[in-house]
């Protein structure tokens, strides 16, 4: 389930791969507010192109190294690490190997940058611009997810500014390679990392794909959600779901037990929520958010008629849609670094669930606070999402966000304002948080479909594009496109 973390360079080779990168960063920049210069900021970028196949050249990269190459039909795809410095400001204070993989189709295609904001995939799928564009892919780790994780932790180094310059220094390493136009792209959370890069760098890329990301800006102010979750779908579906939480709670007696079961027969334990009396009360809450954020309208005649339903048809449903393992110690693991962000930059939804009252105990348990080790500070920075909200809005340019109409994270999107150029926000109608361009409208995707083609280099102007042309420059593949549908982490759980 999880991989030893590699060692450190040695002082030698580490001074040989940071070269050139003191200057990336200006010493003590703001994490918000101030865009870093791109100059110098990655590690021997002039990368040799002596020799003409693509491996030789991806490992002439200083600090970066193969760990594995898998055969793909169509594509030659690696499995990469490479290093990089654990704090961006203090390059010399210590690196750590940040996974990557690069789908490579030919030298003269464009380049997707795709991110998922969580682990690395192993296994090669497009992400649909990569479709869309007929191009290379590159997809990253994202820092502190294991294995791509420095040992030991200095949690403080997790931030959003750190991330983009992780996310900077390999694209100017393969720049050189790679050296047509680059569009980046991720969905939920890879969504707001791309979203992220493109504030602190906005030079990188030619474009920008992002999915169904949210956008907190107010962590303090969070109605939109409960307005959200009181009016998605039909009375009778919101109300079926609301029912089955009722009886959840009101069996908690009985559930609980076997909750408690359930995690001794399986190894698990509640030591960060606090009891399987919190954790039931936790997924409860998940519940109506989790169907909405993976179910539609389609799925709402298998939700229990609850007060008819016996105590497995309730549990099993709870699993289905929620996970009972979720917050165990075991199923949040993976996490921390998640709620580690929510709980200090990235904020968190909450909601009001008035059809609970009188049956919820613990009014404090869908902090984010609780899902963290009790070991790791956390302390929440206010300005970061503003920062981000306001550069996207007045200063976005070339880029797409995409929504589904049924998706909870949709209450608090990415706006562009009138300043913004040649970006646009779109919504699918119907769509959860699957949601992407093939679902938008027939004029929208047209349209969504020519800008990536412009900025990518292979139109000459998005608007002369017709519907014909205006569509992915590759063949559906089944098995890397079925693969690609989770080119953002892919949880359930109310979890971007």
């Amino acid at each position: 389930m999880r991989t030893r973390l590699r060692r450190l360079l040695t002082a030698g080779a580490l001074a040989l791969t940071m070269a050139g990168t003191a200057g990336a960063v200006p010493a003590g920049a703001a994490t918000t507010g101030t865009t870093a210069t791109a100059d110098g900021a990655a590690a021997g970028t002039g990368a040799t192109a002596q020799s003409t196949d693509i491996l030789d050249r991806l490992e002439a990269v200083p600090g970066m190294s193969l760990v594995q190459e898998k055969p793909v039909d169509g594509y030659r795809y690696f499995i990469l690490n490479y290093t990089q410095p654990v704090d961006h400001r203090h390059p010399r204070r210590g690196t750590f190997q940040q996974r990557l993989s690069v789908l490579y189709k030919s030298d003269d295609r464009p380049t997707v940058f795709h991110t998922s904001g969580y682990g690395l995939s192993t296994n090669p799928g497009r992400s649909e611009p990569t479709r869309i564009v007929d191009g290379n892919q590159v997809s990253m780790e994202y820092r502190f997810f294991t294995p791509s994780r420095p040992d030991p932790a200095d949690w403080t180094k997790l931030d959003i500014w750190q991330a983009a310059t992780d996310q900077h220094r390999i694209f100017r390493a393969l720049r050189p390679i790679l050296d047509h136009n680059w569009i980046s792209t991720g969905g939920s959370k890879g969504g707001m990392t791309a979203t992220y890069y493109r504030r602190f760098y906005p030079e990188d890329m030619d474009g920008t794909v992002a999915y169904v990301a949210p956008n907190d800006v107010d962590n303090d102010e969070d109605s939109a959600y409960t307005e959200f979750l009181a009016n998605v779908g039909t009375d009778e579906c919101r109300g079926r779901l609301e029912a089955v939480q009722r009886e959840v709670l009101l069996r908690r007696d009985d559930l609980v037990a076997r909750y408690e079961a359930y995690a001794k027969e399986n190894g698990y334990t509640f030591t960060t929520v606090g009891s399987a009396d919190r954790a039931l009360e936790v997924s409860v809450l998940d519940l109506a958010w989790a169907f909405w954020q993976y179910s539609g309208e389609s799925d709402c005649a298998s939700v229990p008629v609850a007060d008819e339903a016996t105590d497995d048809e309730l549990w099993e449903y709870v699993d289905l849609i929620a996970g009972w393992s979720f917050y165990t110690d075991q199923g949040l693991e993976y996490y921390t670094p998640y709620y580690y962000q929510a709980g200090t930059q990235l904020g968190a939804p909450s909601f009001d669930t008035p059809h609970l009252k009188g049956l919820l105990k613990h009014p404090d348990v869908y902090e984010v606070r609780n899902f963290v080790p009790r070991s790791i500070p956390m302390e929440f920075d206010e300005r970061a999402m503003r920062d981000v909200d306001r550069w996207v809005h007045a200063k976005a340019e070339r880029m797409l966000f995409v929504y589904g109409e049924n998706d909870p994270w949709r209450a608090e999107p990415f706006t562009v304002g009138r300043k913004a150029k040649d970006s646009y926000v779109y919504t699918a109608p119907g769509a959860n948080h699957g949601a992407n361009i093939a679902r938008l409208v027939e004029d929208e995707r047209t349209a969504a479909v020519a800008s990536v083609l412009e900025w990518a280099g292979l139109a000459e102007d998005a608007d002369s594009l017709t519907a014909a042309e205006a569509r992915p420059q590759a063949e559906y593949d089944a098995k890397l496109d079925r693969a690609g549908k989770d080119y953002y982490h892919r949880n359930r759980h109310g979890r971007p």
